[in-house]
């Protein structure tokens, strides 16, 4: 299988899955970067679409897609799609050629997001998980409450280690700011700066990344640390719980 980010908007990635003759896109917020790789390798069929949430930035392709391409859309059971898509829950599965698709229920960022994994024979995992989990952060809560996005990003960096984050958005080298802020004498979290760093500019992606690295560096996976906990209610006394601690984080990132 191979992977291949594509830029959308202004820092958006469009995820797109193929084995040389199919093709699967994940989160598709614009028909046209997909359109355009398509052009490119005709000998590939668009015949499944993955989407995580209901967000216009991750469903406005979808229309002009399918009408293109006739493929499948499987999505949120939560959540309502401007086309006609599989709805999906937690525990449903999607098979595509031989690659089974687990669907995780992560609300926080919407209520009704989902993630997909999968484990390719002779590779890496892969996690495609829309706006939950970031490189570094975590999605803003726009529906969901924080306990409920901690128990989601529990959930998720309970997967196995080497599993390769897929998430949505370009956003890391602002979230890895504010993790220094937060986590100042995290060594491994200094190091990935510096390496995203570098490949931002190149213009190359940060993404995606493994799970291992999200669990030593992130400090939304980290925030019953002692170093993140204690960051957390020197800015917030009000702090005094893991979930309380957690959204005191959140709220200090809106506002970093």
């Amino acid at each position: 299988m191979k992977l291949i980010a594509l830029p959308a908007f202004s820092d958006n990635y469009i995820w797109l899955l193929h084995d040389d003759h199919h093709a699967l896109v994940v989160d598709p917020g614009d028909s046209a970067p997909v359109l355009a790789w398509l052009q490119q390798h005709p000998s590939l069929q668009l015949d499944m679409i993955l989407v995580t949430h209901h967000h216009a930035d991750h469903t406005g392709g979808l229309p002009e897609l399918v009408a293109s391409t006739g493929a499948r859309v499987v999505g949120p059971a939560m959540e309502k799609m401007p086309v006609n898509a599989q709805g999906l829950q937690q525990g449903d599965h999607v098979d595509w050629h031989g690659l089974r698709f687990e669907v995780h229920e992560v609300p926080g960022h919407t209520l009704g997001h989902i993630a997909f994994w999968a484990h390719p024979t002779g590779q890496a995992p892969l996690l495609f998980c829309g706006d939950t989990l970031f490189s570094g952060g975590c999605g803003r809560l726009f529906e969901g409450t924080p306990a409920q996005m901690l128990d989601s990003l529990d959930r998720l960096a309970a997967l196995p280690n080497d599993t390769r984050i897929c998430c949505a958005h370009e956003y890391t080298l602002s979230n890895l700011k504010f993790a220094l802020a937060v986590d100042p004498d995290n060594r491994e979290l200094h190091t990935y700066a510096q390496a995203c760093t570098a490949l931002r500019q190149e213009n190359k992606p940060t993404l995606p990344v493994p799970l291992s690295t999200e669990r030593a560096i992130n400090p939304f996976l980290r925030s019953r640390s002692s170093a993140v906990s204690k960051a957390v209610r020197q800015h917030d006394p009000r702090a005094l719980d893991d979930v309380t601690t957690f959204a005191a984080l959140r709220t200090w990132k809106n506002e970093f």
